[in-house]
């Protein structure tokens, strides 16, 4: 018991908390595998805050959730360890350093992206992202097709999404409700029951201690207290925008984006590549907020910042609202678009995890939600493929030309407008990120890098 006892870290305070939750804010790259991985680093090995078994208890709950599940994680550890007023600093230090970082590119992007060289950059930042997608495509179906019905889960998402444009929140809908009929019928054949939890003898962990010592109160369920934080976060939710509609009215710039974007973040489930679709789909051909080249520069990016990719989001805001017509300057219209969509994108987030995560052992025991899960992943699969093809086409070719089949349209590349410089550095892009795994920033600035040299010399 003595050597347990020397690898017990002492219980943090607030101070030391911030500390550490502000040092993963601002080494949080990597996309949510990294960002995973550094947490389990810091909180599991270095500060042992926290056991293996428990760290991946709360990450099997946060990917249940919409949204990014490495700000859900760093939320729920936080309120674990120090309630909620934990939970919403871990949750805000996770966000605000690249948040911030966005904001200071989206501004450098309207106002130096029509510089030549500057130009040459996004091309080869944007030659990087197609591949990045490409390898999150063949990551999450290695992982998620694991079956028959799985796969075709995923080639019937991709063709709803392709050729019919059917919206990325229904596709979620009928994937999680099939995930579960199938689910239901597999279980009628087992009766496999859930594995009871090993108890360790040994105290390793601060959580450890402070469940020994009756200080995780605040971790079982209660209605009152559900009801409580159900009423609070989901007024701090929705109040902005009643505000902005009241104000302004519902045509307004501000008042749609808080509606898209709030929707958004209902749907976000499988990360931020699987609803770029959707995301694509409306701020690009519905409201006119980008073209389809600039939500690509949008996402190199946020690629390219600390904090979870979906501050993607941030930029499409920040644009839309930046060539919106209002009395404000432009630079202050981009600021508050961006405010609003942070807002109304990570609001939801503290709602999922403070309401849900006392919940957490009732929710990871039920195999139909579970079930739902599998189906869900699985059509994420055939929406991150719709996803690469979608940008590849408008990487590689400059032009592309309706065509109409059967009774529905396609968008399909003219084949002599390719660009062959784009086509090349998607190559490259290839060769270092399949081929030699190099990192995503190492490659997204190699690719910039390449594509300003080609651009001055030749």
């Amino acid at each position: 018991m003595a050597h347990s006892d020397q690898k017990l870290s002492h219980s943090p305070n607030s101070i030391e908390a911030l500390v550490v939750w502000f040092k993963i804010g601002i080494l949080s790259f990597g996309g949510p595998a990294g960002q995973i991985a550094l947490m389990y680093r810091i909180l599991v090995e270095e500060k042992r805050w926290l056991d293996e078994e428990r760290f991946l208890h709360a990450l099997n709950y946060c990917m249940l959730l919409p949204g990014p599940e490495a700000q859900q994680l760093a939320t729920y550890i936080g309120w674990l360890l120090h309630k909620t007023k934990g939970g919403l600093v871990a949750g805000l230090l996770f966000i605000l350093p690249g948040a911030l970082v966005i904001f200071a590119l989206s501004w450098v992007y309207v106002a130096f992206s029509d510089i030549l060289l500057v130009e040459a950059a996004f091309l080869g930042i944007k030659a990087a992202v197609l591949v990045v997608v490409i390898d999150a495509v063949i990551k999450i179906g290695k992982r998620a097709i694991t079956s028959g019905y799985m796969l075709a889960i995923a080639i019937a998402s991709f063709l709803a999404i392709f050729l019919f444009s059917i919206p990325f929140p229904y596709i979620i809908i009928c994937a999680g409700i099939f995930g579960i009929v199938v689910g239901h019928l597999r279980l009628g054949n087992s009766h496999n029951k859930p594995s009871e939890t090993k108890i360790n003898d040994d105290v390793v962990t601060v959580i450890d201690r402070m469940e020994l010592a009756g200080e995780l109160s605040h971790t079982q369920p209660s209605l009152s207290r559900s009801v409580k934080v159900f009423t609070i976060l989901l007024s701090l939710w929705l109040s902005p925008i009643f505000l902005i509609w009241l104000m302004f009215g519902a045509e307004n710039i501000f008042f749609q984006q808080s509606i898209f974007f709030s929707k958004l973040a209902v749907v976000t489930f499988g990360g931020a590549y699987a609803v770029l679709a959707y995301m694509a789909q409306q701020a690009v051909e519905v409201f006119n907020w980008l073209t389809p080249n600039e939500m690509l520069d949008g996402l190199g990016l946020a690629e390219t910042t600390p904090g979870p990719l979906i501050l993607v989001t941030q930029f499409v805001g920040f644009i839309g609202a930046y060539r919106s017509e209002a009395a404000l300057s432009p630079i202050n219209l981009g600021l508050l678009g961006s405010l609003v969509t942070l807002w109304v994108t990570f609001a939801p987030c503290f709602l999922w995890i403070f309401l849900g995560a006392p919940y957490i052992e009732r929710l990871r025991a039920n195999t139909r939600i579970a079930a739902a899960l599998s189906g869900i992943t699985s059509a994420v699969v055939g929406v991150v493929l719709n996803l690469a093809i979608w940008f590849g086409m408008h990487v590689t070719f400059k032009q592309l030309n309706e065509v109409s089949w059967l009774n529905f349209s396609l968008k399909l590349p003219a084949i002599s407008s390719i660009d062959l410089l784009s086509l090349g550095l998607t190559v490259l892009a290839g060769i270092l990120i399949l081929w030699f795994r190099l990192g995503t920033i190492y490659t997204l600035i190699g690719c910039a890098g390449a594509s300003i040299l080609m651009t001055a010399f030749f």
